[in-house]
């Protein structure tokens, strides 16, 4: 029974943090970059419309939904000693501090204090090009988290 569920959880967290490393690689690989060949009034605007936009319910259950799941399935885990599992915990926590945690603790407060801009006012600009460096590099390493996660789940399958 133990197993079960534990192999349920694992599921579900591949598939979340599959979906969050799709997602963080995209914004790594064009959407950042077209962004910055706009013009930063323009650019700004279309990035806090994504900010905006992305607080949906689909969103915002893969992300936390693939937290809980790898929460559950690295406690307990841990709490029932199944050596099988190495793998998919060291996931699941690679999901929670590279994924889940840089996006609460960096990507998310950069984009508060975006959306306080005005995207129409000239000294805004150097803080758009001031986060479209920050945030990107934080992306690009939540992106290799989730990437990196998602591949040790599946080696954890059991």
């Amino acid at each position: 029974m133990m197993t079960t569920i534990l192999m349920l959880l694992t599921v579900i967290a591949i598939a979340g943090s599959g979906l969050m490393a799709g997602l963080f690689f995209v914004f790594s690989v064009s959407v950042m970059n077209a962004l910055a060949q706009m013009p930063a009034r323009e650019g700004m605007k279309a990035m806090q419309l994504i900010n905006r936009t992305i607080l949906n319910p689909m969103f915002l259950s893969a992300f936390f939904g693939s937290a809980l799941a790898c929460l559950l399935l690295a406690a307990i885990s841990a709490w029932q000693r199944q050596p099988d599992f190495g793998w998919a915990i060291a996931g699941a926590c690679l999901y929670l501090l590279g994924g889940f945690m840089v996006t609460a603790f960096f990507n998310v407060p950069l984009n508060n204090s975006l959306d306080k801009l005005p995207a129409d006012d000239p000294a805004s600009h150097e803080e758009w090009t001031r986060y479209l460096a920050i945030w990107t590099r934080w992306n690009h390493f939540r992106a290799a988290a989730c990437i990196l996660a998602c591949v040790l789940l599946a080696i954890g399958l059991p």
